[in-house]
């Protein structure tokens, strides 16, 4: 067994002293979106702060609680990740993709991915909601580096369908229900905790990226290569460096966050009750 499965392994028996809720789809706020565990849509059953969980990272990023929720969202068992963990915190790859790893061995078998994002695309706006169809990953340790855990998948994963196309279906379905307009492109993941220059933005666009953010790729390559199903939706919170007059900053993340707070609210929402049909 490698060190990176023990850690694992030690993780899942430290969640199941506490609790033996067994979810079927986990979900990650990203940054900004964290007060979704908290706005009544979850009916909460359990929640662990990371730091009850022996050996597991712990967020360092404002608007990042740090704690797993375990609940229901309509009649649908879920496990909230409130506050991910990022590569740029400076943990080992191993360790920013072991929430997903846990969230899967507890029981999850769908792997929901939410982030705040900027726009390369020069037809978004602040406030739009990207649906995932494909992601670059660009400087970025691949989390499959290493041993194969032959326990979780295979030495060489397929990558050509990372996104489910029928729960991208379900999410084009959802939002026209609500009236919500979503669109939908690529995500490539830098490093950070800089953001991007102008000069590397075009490069992006040229590369085919439509938001860039630092995270999620890592994320959904590893659940890809156990084998769950995977979908994710960005919040456009701001213009890429260089396609707008203001400066970046987290604030400004955050801010656009809130405002369409009670729209992602609702998409999540109803997408999670859609699939546990």
């Amino acid at each position: 067994m490698t060190p990176t499965e023990e850690k694992l392994r030690s993780c899942v028996a430290s969640v199941r002293r506490i609790t033996g809720f067994v979810p079927r789809v986990a979900l990650i706020l990203g940054s900004g979106l964290g007060d979704y565990a908290d706005s009544g849509a979850v009916e909460v059953e359990c929640r662990i702060p990371y730091s009850q969980i022996e050996g597991f990272p712990v967020s360092t990023v404002a608007g990042h609680k740090g704690q797993f929720i375990f609940g229901h969202v309509g009649r649908v068992p879920v496990v909230i990740m409130q506050g991910r963990v990022h590569y740029y915190e400076g943990y080992p790859m191993s360790d920013v993709v072991l929430p997903v790893r846990l969230m899967h061995e507890l029981g999850a078998g769908t792997l929901f991915l939410t982030n705040a994002a900027g726009g390369c695309n020069e037809s978004f706006h602040p406030g739009d909601f990207m649906m995932l169809t494909d992601h670059i990953s660009a400087f970025v340790p691949s989390p499959l580096l290493g041993p194969n855990m032959e326990s979780l998948g295979p030495r060489f994963a397929d990558m050509s369908e990372v996104y489910d196309r029928g729960l991208q279906a379900l999410l084009r379905e959802t939002a026209a229900g609500l009236g919500l307009t979503l669109r939908e492109g690529v995500y490539t993941q830098l490093t950070g905790p800089a953001y991007e220059t102008p000069a590397e933005i075009r490069m992006l666009q040229r590369l085919g990226s439509d938001a860039v953010g630092m995270s999620t790729v890592c994320e959904a390559v590893t659940a890809n290569h156990m084998g769950m199903k995977i979908c994710g939706i960005s919040c456009i919170t701001n213009m890429a460096a260089g396609l707008g007059h203001e400066k970046l900053s987290h604030g400004e993340v955050q801010e656009t966050a809130d405002r369409v707070a009670k729209d992602f609210k609702k998409l999540v929402t109803a997408a999670v009750e859609k699939m546990g049909i």
